[in-house]
């Protein structure tokens, strides 16, 4: 059952899933191998908070794993993970607002720095993407969820078009104008925020 064949690493997403739906639990283990960080990487620019997007993660799989036959060919697999993992993440800020907590992570988790010594490194060079990056994720997070959303998963995830167009479920032209729209904003706020510390 848990074949080891090197040549499975090879297979496309949607192979991998087939054989995973034939009883194949290695396929599954190369499915999370393959999607796990890309997957944290939009749950936790989405939400801003890192056990959230960890927990979001795991419950994608594991509606992989419970719902592995609902999944058919007729669209690509990293649509339909993605699918999935956006409806948590939107889920999970539903719940948030219902709580109306503020969550100490979101009170300044990019503000801390944490620093890696590194001799060879330019110290400068490196405060300065911290700080772009730190920015810009915080330009973000201040998008409505609509242009956040189309942002992570065009600029960030580099889906397609596309895909995009059938994980939001609006038509391409939508996700175009959205993308636009969104990019001026956060263009907008990114000059605001360099103006200010000129």
């Amino acid at each position: 059952m848990n074949k080891e064949n090197p040549k499975l690493s090879q297979l496309s997403d949607e192979e991998l899933i087939k054989r995973f739906q034939e009883g194949d639990l290695y396929a599954f283990d190369l499915i999370v191998h393959r999607y796990k960080d890309a997957l944290f990487n939009f749950t936790y620019r989405y939400l801003g908070n890192s056990q959230e997007a960890e927990d979001v993660v795991q419950e994608t799989f594991l509606r992989i794993f419970r719902n592995r036959f609902a999944y058919r060919q007729i669209a690509k697999f990293s649509t339909w993970i993605y699918t999935i993992a956006g409806n948590l993440a939107k889920t999970e800020l539903r719940k948030r607002k219902r709580r109306r907590q503020v969550y100490t992570s979101d009170m300044g988790f990019d503000d801390k720095e944490f620093e890696i010594e590194d001799t060879h490194a330019d110290t400068e060079r490196e405060v300065d993407s911290m700080l772009t990056e730190k920015h810009i994720q915080e330009a973000i997070d201040k998008l409505p969820e609509r242009f956040r959303k189309v942002i992570l998963l065009v600029d960030v995830q580099e889906l397609s078009y596309e895909e995009v167009s059938k994980i939001m479920r609006v038509p391409l032209g939508t996700v175009k104008s959205r993308v636009n729209r969104a990019r001026l904003k956060l263009q907008g706020m990114l000059q605001e925020l360099f103006d200010a510390q000129r």
